[in-house]
């Protein structure tokens, strides 16, 4: 695997750190954060240029069996703060449980934000912001993302 550096981390050190089910299929420039609050059903793929980043201290991403992420999808489960008067960087980051289903697909440059649950057999398309829950089943697209209709 090619290491990639990103805030002191190192693809490989951290994919040592994830929970994988059986068949994981990662690409080989995935960037992980915090891959011990990761965790990855069985069959997931992950595509070129994802980036999963769980919390610095609690947060989990936790994704189910036979989904799919596209290229470049961002997940982030912490936020940093917005009080008035004190500078973003300076506050402490909110950390957020992420939650996605089994057999869900993620369109290529989602963004999945800290919080948010998204239910099994889903779809998120391609460029959508994903900053409230998605029900199973559901075609979520759009910043943000919204649900335009169920599956089937």
């Amino acid at each position: 695997l090619r290491l990639m550096h990103y805030y002191g981390y190192t693809h490989v050190a951290q994919r040592r750190l994830l929970h994988l089910g059986k068949d994981v299929r990662l690409a080989p420039n995935v960037s992980f954060a915090n891959g011990e609050r990761i965790a990855l059903g069985d069959q997931v793929q992950v595509g070129a240029r994802c980036s999963l980043w769980a919390g610095k201290t609690t947060s989990w991403i936790r994704v189910g069996d036979r989904t799919t992420f596209g290229p470049e999808v961002f997940v982030t489960a912490a936020d940093y703060g917005l009080a008035a008067g004190t500078r973003i960087t300076d506050q402490a980051m909110i950390e957020r449980d992420i939650t996605i289903g089994t057999d869900c697909w993620i369109g290529s440059r989602a963004i999945l934000t800290a919080g948010i649950s998204i239910g099994d057999g889903a779809v998120i398309g391609a460029g959508s912001v994903v900053t409230r829950d998605v029900p199973a089943g559901a075609i979520a697209v759009g910043v943000p993302a919204r649900v335009v209709r169920m599956r089937g």
